[in-house]
């Protein structure tokens, strides 16, 4: 049995951030990982009611929300898993959700639901391709915040790969981990630990699939809807599909009209998107994420529509629009050769971005995402299944909770092994 201490774990996705202590259950909260500037005088804040600040977090940010052109005023600290060492609002709004975090976890009086409570065993996890500056920032941040609250709400911090986490939560030692978020898939080979040699961070997550939404929607005609970051987001979920071949289920579609839903209504709303003949598109929304670089893009490409980044390596860079069954083979190919049956066998998929699903009657046209890499890597001459996390969302801020159980409280940080408790009270 782990030793009863007040672990606190930290998920710093690139959409949300998940949060909670030992005590919270199965599940953390979450809020989104992002922060709002708000332009409100002192005076309109008040006659409001509404508290003036310099940045917003957590679910309050809806409540300063005005016109479409404020929009701009919101800020996502982590797109791509990185913030820039000089990126003070992105470093702002980090600080900010976690002190939101712990404060809203902190034990009133000296009692947890666990026992006598002298601080939280902060256990945060990161993008595997963090740079050393970013552990600096996220120990500095907890430092800060435990001396502007008290002395007392932050006793050690330990820093995890999100990955690693992943393997953590499913028991896996010889694995290979597809953590894929809101603006980078972490593919990372593990043996025991990360093989970092073999880590690629494709730039490309549920972001993409999101702008390629956005570009459909304006071909259609809702260019302003298609402004709204959260909208289209809501209507990627309604309506995208991943296709298992994209040109038999573009032919099947137009050959089959009136086959796929068209219409779709934002629940809650009067929003209404009406796709009529085009309802074979919800397939580039899916099909965009794995393959973006299938020739049914280049028309979009053609019209300054821009593909995903390239991912750049030492000595090497992986272009931007590659397959992610491609993508996977490159990473494992950078390890030896003993262990990669083992990184074959056992492919983990985790995260939102792979929150795929197959409406009832679409079934051997439609794919989810152990099905569609399945077939990918088949095509590429792999033979193997990959699995889906139990709770893709969630894994790693459960493997972070049992890293920090179990992680010995004597063994302090190092920076040559970059592990250990950073200690603070």
């Amino acid at each position: 049995m782990p030793p009863q201490r007040a672990v606190y774990a930290e998920d710093y996705g690139t959409s949300y951030f998940k949060f909670g202590p030992v005590w919270i259950g199965k599940y953390p909260e979450m809020v989104e990982n992002r922060g709002y500037f708000p332009k409100i005088s002192k005076a309109v804040a008040e006659i409001r009611g509404i508290e003036a600040r310099t940045v917003v977090v957590g679910p309050e940010v809806s409540n300063y929300l005005e016109s479409r052109e404020e929009l701009r005023r919101l800020y996502y600290p982590m797109r791509n898993g990185v913030i820039d060492r000089d990126d003070r609002n992105g470093w702002l709004i980090v600080k900010e959700l976690t002190r939101y975090g712990l404060k809203k976890f902190a034990p009133v009086g000296r009692e947890s639901p666990i026992g006598p409570f002298d601080g939280f065993y902060v256990v945060a996890a990161l993008a595997a391709q963090a740079p050393r500056y970013m552990y600096e920032e996220i120990f500095s941040i907890h430092e800060e915040i435990n001396s502007e609250e008290g002395g007392s709400l932050v006793k050690a911090v330990t820093i995890i790969p999100q990955p690693l986490a992943v393997a953590i939560a499913e028991k896996a030692t010889t694995c290979t981990v597809l953590e894929a978020g809101h603006g980078n898939t972490q593919i990372t080979p593990i043996s025991r630990d990360v093989i970092r040699s073999a880590l690629i961070p494709l730039n490309r997550g549920g972001a993409d699939s999101n702008a390629i939404t956005a570009q459909i929607l304006k071909d259609l005609g809702y260019g302003n809807l298609a402004r709204e970051e959260k909208f289209v987001r809501i209507f990627k979920e309604m309506a995208g599909l991943v296709p298992i071949n994209l040109d038999e289920a573009v032919e099947w579609a137009k050959s089959h009209p009136g086959s796929l839903t068209s219409s779709f209504t934002v629940p809650g709303t009067t929003v209404k998107v009406d796709m009529g003949e085009k309802a074979w598109q919800r397939f580039l929304i899916g099909e965009y994420f794995f393959n973006p670089g299938h020739e049914m893009f280049e028309s979009y490409y053609s019209v300054g529509f821009t593909p995903p980044r390239d991912t750049v390596l030492p000595g090497e860079t992986i272009p931007g629009d590659v397959s992610l069954a491609e993508a996977i083979l490159m990473a494992v190919r950078k390890t030896p050769v003993e262990i990669q049956p083992g990184l074959l066998s056992k492919i983990l998929l985790s995260g939102g971005a792979f929150g795929w699903r197959v409406p009832a009657g679409l079934e051997g046209i439609a794919a989810d995402a152990t099905q569609k890499l399945e077939t990918m890597l088949r095509s590429l001459g792999v033979s193997t299944s990959p699995k889906m996390v139990a709770e893709p969302q969630f894994s790693v801020w459960r493997g972070s909770m049992v890293y920090g159980l179990y992680l010995p409280e004597r063994l302090r940080w190092s920076w040559k092994s970059m592990e250990g408790w950073h200690q603070i009270s």
